[in-house]
């Protein structure tokens, strides 16, 4: 018997997907519990549909991160902090502060999960910061740290 999966099932397959069953699990075990549904036609079509739309959803996801990269690359990012004589900050700009000021210089609104500081910045001058906007697409953004 075959049946598209509507959950995950251990052992048959993910969501969606068209797998082929014993007709007394399929009947007794899937159908009732409702982790199933009969791969009618009608249900292949919807099933299809789905799957374009989730594509089309994703390539859209895809150019729109790229656009966002693409346009910064010219941006630069203006911070002031609080630094000693030799140029290194009291304390550190973290991706919070770097995502903020990108929202109120640029408005460009960016999870600050999303950017790369590992340690943060600790330094005066100019640092690149990578961004990583979409799985596959990465930015690079200019940050500027000046003395306050």
């Amino acid at each position: 018997m075959k049946v598209i999966l509507t959950a995950d099932v251990k052992g048959q397959g993910k969501k969606g997907e068209l797998v082929d069953v014993s007709d007394g699990y399929g009947r007794n075990y899937l159908l009732p519990r409702g982790l199933a549904k009969l791969a009618t036609k009608e249900n292949l079509n919807v099933m299809e549909g789905q799957a374009a739309s989730a594509e089309y959803r994703r390539q859209k996801a895809v150019e729109e991160a790229q656009a966002i990269a693409d346009s910064m690359k010219d941006i630069t990012v203006e911070l002031k902090a609080k630094a000693g004589e030799n140029g290194k900050l009291f304390g550190s700009i973290t991706a919070k502060d770097v995502s903020e000021e990108l929202k109120m210089q640029h408005h460009i609104k960016i999870d600050k999960k999303k950017f790369v500081l590992p340690d943060g910045i600790k330094s005066l001058g100019m640092v690149t910061v990578d961004v990583k906007i979409h799985p596959g697409v990465v930015g690079k953004l200019k940050v500027n740290v000046s003395a306050q």
